[in-house]
């Protein structure tokens, strides 16, 4: 279960120290960042949210919307957009400039792709992020050029296939950054190689540095299962690069997030002159999530991301849940949003072809029946177009709260990223917080709390 707060919840505001007026944020966590107009974005994935900084790095903006279920990354587009990249690779744009809504999306050229944009330039790489274990042929590009509708119009490169084809996902997979001052460059830093490139439209290296990390650079390898464990197969790699950024201005360096270990559990940050590729500067963070800031003269701060999204925003307010639904029980009587208004809500989009959706059920009954209906209750709404299947997990499960029927036309309307999608509202039908997946009892005692604090709210 991923929880995302709402726009207007109220956060835990921990001291990050002097606010490093003039800073720009480059990296938080391990995610990139994208400045757009005078705000500088980033992703909060454990959140499902993104968050705007200004330059004094607090919290000016949030925005949370069921498409945003696990935001890795961000690049910034033309007019005023935005491009996430979400965990399992979709591409989702977003019109921060004004209403902070998205404005289209679209599913992954690779099976999982990694989104850097500059203006209306749009390159997609194997994502670091989420790597699947994939067999691809030696003509595929490393990179694909896209549009401004996702589709993609030039590949860029070759791939490397290592000896086990199976892991050519991995062995391809990396950050990647535009020059927003040159329509000719791309930066490329790959998650398991040593190296760093600046290559052309073409696919040309223009410069490759290696970093000294290995005497001899290998590809990753399966490792035998243990005795008696035949399906237990690990794949020995070392994680070397997670994300890369240009810094702002014509003369702005190269930055690249890494590793100091081969787990990354303790991170690294490489500085290099965009132009020749020379390794300019190495600091180790030593940390396994950083927040790195840099300001017009190349200085750096190095801060705690935790601190930073533990602010809140600034005059942020709780949005309302929409739109409205009204909807068929099982045993025919119409049940509408308005009528849950007063006692604080769960929506739940469930179906009974998803697994987690079994999972969790038995949670929600005894979530359920915690609470008094005078102050609690749960709107479950079926997706399934199967009256007979909805039937059968119902029948299977018998949830002490009404079931509603959605008929296959909920993900459509909500645009969910996948099941189970929940969202809670206080009493006044505003989104407390949206919850994604399915994250077992202990998430369930969590959301429980924050129901008991909604109930005692005034």
């Amino acid at each position: 279960m991923r929880r995302s707060l709402g726009v207007g919840a109220a956060l835990a505001l921990a001291s990050c120290g002097p606010a490093p007026s003039g800073f720009t944020l480059l990296f938080l966590g391990r995610s990139p960042t994208a400045q757009v107009a005078n705000l500088t974005w980033a992703p909060d994935p454990d959140r499902s949210r993104l968050v705007a900084f200004d330059g004094d790095l607090h919290i000016v903006r949030t925005i949370a919307d069921p498409r945003l279920a696990t935001p890795m990354a961000v690049a910034p587009l033309a007019s005023g957009r935005l491009l996430v990249t979400e965990r399992t690779g979709e591409g989702v744009v977003f019109d921060v400039a004004g209403s902070g809504t998205p404005v289209r999306e679209w599913t992954s050229p690779f099976p999982a792709s990694l989104y850097a944009a500059a203006g209306d330039r749009i390159v997609a790489a194997r994502s670091p992020y989420f790597v699947q274990f994939v067999a691809e042929q030696g003509s595929e590009p490393l990179l694909w050029l896209l549009d401004t509708l996702g589709h993609d119009t030039q590949g860029i490169g070759t791939i490397h296939v290592p000896e086990v084809p199976y892991l050519t996902q991995l062995v391809n997979a990396g950050a990647v950054a535009l020059d927003p001052n040159d329509d000719n460059v791309i930066y490329f830093a790959p998650l398991v190689r040593d190296e760093v490139l600046k290559l052309d439209r073409a696919g040309a290296t223009l410069w490759r540095t290696p970093r000294g990390l290995f005497r001899q650079e290998t590809d990753p390898k399966f490792v035998p299962a243990p005795p008696g464990k035949p399906r237990d197969l690990r794949v020995a790699y070392a994680i070397v690069s997670i994300a890369i950024a240009l810094a702002p201005g014509p003369k702005g360096q190269l930055y690249v997030l890494g590793a100091q270990d081969s787990g990354a559990t303790r991170l690294r940050l490489d500085v290099f002159d965009p132009a020749t590729g020379r390794l300019v500067t190495t600091r180790l963070l030593g940390t396994p999530q950083a927040a790195v800031a840099v300001n017009r003269r190349g200085t750096l701060r190095i801060l705690n991301p935790d601190s930073l999204l533990a602010q809140a925003p600034v005059g942020a307010t709780r949005e309302a849940f929409g739109p409205p639904f009204s909807l068929p029980t099982l045993a025919g009587d119409t049940v509408s949003l308005a009528s849950y208004r007063g006692r604080v809500t769960l929506v739940n989009f469930w179906a009974s072809w998803c697994d987690p959706c079994r999972e969790e059920f038995p949670h929600m009954a005894t979530l359920y029946r915690d609470f008094a209906r005078s102050d609690f209750d749960i709107a479950a709404i079926s997706d399934d177009v199967d009256d007979g299947k909805m039937r059968a997990f119902v029948h299977e499960f018998r949830p002490p709260f009404p079931i509603l029927v959605g008929g296959g036309r909920m993900k459509g309307t909500y645009h969910y990223r996948g099941l189970p999608y929940s969202v809670l509202l206080d009493r006044h039908g505003r989104i407390v917080e949206r919850i994604f997946g399915f994250g077992g009892a202990a998430e369930f005692s969590r959301l429980r709390d924050t129901i008991a604090k909604e109930i005692g709210a005034p």
